[in-house]
């Protein structure tokens, strides 16, 4: 499985915004060489890179800058979403109207992972389940930012008190990874 360059960039401008230049060498010290060739050179948005690199990247970010702290991983999420959708993806955002934007969440899976899809169902006026099938490639950190970046996402379209619930999970043994999301 793959990713977009974007993740990518976005979890370095996150490194470099909150921890600096510094924090970010200190990052990619840690990991190995083929990840040091990937993340220290040119990363293209519209590129595809290994999903395990991301992995490593992510898990890299929290033990050398967050103190094994796995909260970060939400933050890292919302900072991406901040970065692509004021940016690359910025035609995606839904002023005023966050389930025509959570309607998006199948095209929106496209831009940045290439196996697996993504469903979103309303459950009400404003409350839906999004579930993610066949990703050949997960991670609990994934899925973590995953929710930072919708969270931040539905906050960009006006919605308030967002909630994101992760409640089945490939990473601890489910069969697909499956979001409550519902905000006011």
């Amino acid at each position: 499985m793959k990713v977009k360059g974007n993740i990518l960039k976005a979890r370095i401008a996150f490194v470099e915004e909150r921890f600096g230049s510094q924090g970010w060498s200190r990052v990619l010290e840690s990991l190995g060489p083929e990840d040091q060739k990937i993340l220290g050179g040119s990363i293209l948005n519209l590129s595809w890179y290994p999903f395990d690199c991301s992995t490593r990247l992510d898990e890299a970010i929290v033990k050398v800058l967050g103190g094994g702290n796995t909260r970060l991983f939400e933050e890292m999420g919302k900072a991406s979403a901040k970065e692509n959708l004021t940016g690359v993806h910025s035609n995606l955002v839904a002023p005023g109207d966050p389930q025509a934007f959570m309607r998006k969440a199948q095209v929106i899976y496209q831009f940045y992972y290439d196996t697996g899809y993504r469903t979103y169902e309303e459950t009400g006026p404003t409350s839906g389940v999004m579930t993610t099938y066949e990703a050949k490639t997960f991670s609990t950190a994934d899925c973590s930012t995953v929710i930072g970046w919708y969270r931040e996402a539905l906050a960009m379209c006006g919605a308030k008190d967002v909630q994101v619930v992760e409640d089945t999970c490939r990473a601890r043994g489910g069969d697909f990874c499956r979001y409550k999301v519902s905000w006011r």
